[in-house]
């Protein structure tokens, strides 16, 4: 076999062995996410306030940056969304101190926007969806999940959502989850409690890079910048070599 492909059989090789493993575990639901749906993005940063703020911060997005980006006005950001007692200019900043988190959870809660870049927004909205019963000693939150197992985070949707047991089925000889099933309504539909998660990771996704709106806007005209350049330098290149020619 020659070298070239040695190279490209191991490479084959490799893709062949990352896909089975993605396989391997339980697979991602996709998440319906569209950053420039501003109304989306609004629900999003209500339900985070409402349901995440108390542990986890977004140190780097202001509200008054959101306020900017959504066209809301301070007003109504202080009424709709901003929690009691904080300013239009602070952070998005949980009073939970890093300490009692540790001793509560055994861990600080990280940044869920940096996981929502790190991890990309179908694990997070599948993560999300995925707490299920696990009444194990080990488990004081009295719930694990699908695609983070033994997680220290407890399920605070579990209201919304209702509760989800799993069912387990035998396989090669081990005791597997094969699904979830409902155990209690929540207050929401299936459907609604989708759409919540969907805008919550919405705006995850807006707030782990803000700058994407005016980056995204600014592409088109970078783009067609570079199409009128290429152009006159084509142009430019014919009347240099016309007399060589």
């Amino acid at each position: 076999m020659t070298p070239m492909k040695t190279i490209i059989a191991l490479v084959i090789f490799a893709f062949s062995f990352g896909a089975q493993a993605v396989e391997g575990g339980f697979p991602l639901q996709k998440a319906d996410v569209d950053v420039f749906d501003l109304e989306s993005v609004r629900r999003g940063a209500g339900y985070f306030v409402d349901y995440c703020l108390g542990c986890h911060s977004i140190k780097h997005l202001r509200y008054s940056r959101l306020g900017k980006d959504l066209a809301i006005k301070d007003e109504v950001l202080r009424n709709d969304i901003m929690p009691e007692g904080a300013k239009v200019h602070e952070s998005f900043l949980t009073a939970m101190h890093p300490d009692d988190a540790i001793n509560w959870f055994g861990v600080a809660p990280p940044d869920l926007s940096l996981v929502a870049r790190a991890r990309g927004a179908d694990w997070l909205y599948s993560y999300l969806k995925g707490f299920y019963i696990d009444r194990s000693p080990t488990r004081p939150t009295g719930v694990n999940n699908l695609y983070f197992k033994d997680v220290a985070m407890p399920n605070v949707f579990w209201d919304l959502q209702g509760l989800q047991k799993p069912i387990i089925a035998a396989h090669e000889g081990s005791q597997v989850i094969e699904r979830l099933e409902k155990s209690t309504k929540g207050k929401m539909s299936d459907d609604e409690f989708d759409r919540t998660m969907s805008d919550l990771v919405t705006f995850l996704v807006y707030a782990a890079e803000p700058a994407q709106y005016s980056r995204l806007s600014l592409g088109k005209y970078v783009i067609f910048f570079l199409l009128v350049l290429a152009v006159i330098l084509f142009k430019l290149k014919k009347e240099y070599w016309k007399d060589i020619e």
